[in-house]
């Protein structure tokens, strides 16, 4: 690494630390006193003046409520937002269901959301009991929950949630199909 990354490096520290202590408005002073530095200390820190020893740059992030790890992670900010374009959609013919992963890759979170789309007489795969948790909010349409030998019915605005402790599958319930928003945890589709 030569003497410009270095100094890359630097600058990126001093300018990290005053984008945290701005962001959780403190002023200068506070930070001081929170870190037993002086004002001119931080200030300098903060210009690229002069560099904290490791020590003094764990006490300033704690004081921050971060840490070194979090503080380095180079990896880009997780994506927040997602599109039409970051969807992975699959159609069964036989069903009559689209299947949409609105939350690409969420295989690996602790919840899984994907939109179900009916078409008229269309209905999800029989699944098995599993462990975990089940939610839906209806967008459009009608729907028949089926949970073992019994039948529940959720229409557009309307929501369920039911442990999956029975054989079930949804179907649309109406000339016009359906579609739905599906949330499970853990992941299971």
């Amino acid at each position: 690494m030569g003497p410009e990354r270095l100094k890359e490096e630097a600058m990126e520290i001093g300018r990290k630390i005053k984008r945290l202590r701005v962001g959780l408005n403190l002023t200068q002073e506070e930070l001081a006193d929170r870190t037993e530095l002086s004002k001119s200390f931080i200030s300098q820190v903060e210009r690229d003046l002069t560099s904290p020893s490791i020590a003094t740059l764990i006490d300033i992030l704690q004081a921050l409520g971060t840490d070194l790890k979090e503080f380095f992670d180079d990896e880009p900010d997780r994506q927040i937002v997602f599109h039409d374009a970051d969807y992975f959609e699959k159609f069964d013919d036989e069903t009559g269901t689209k299947t949409e992963w609105i939350i690409p890759n969420a295989q690996k979170n602790e919840m899984e959301p994907i939109r179900i789309t009916l078409k008229a007489g269309g209905r999800t795969k029989d699944e098995d009991p599993h462990e975990g948790e089940l939610f839906g909010y209806v967008l459009a349409g009608n729907l028949a929950i089926h949970i073992g030998q019994q039948t529940y019915r959720a229409k557009k605005g309307e929501s369920f949630y039911f442990r999956p402790t029975a054989r079930h599958y949804i179907e649309a319930a109406g000339k016009n199909g359906a579609s739905f928003i599906w949330v499970s945890t853990p992941p299971s589709f």
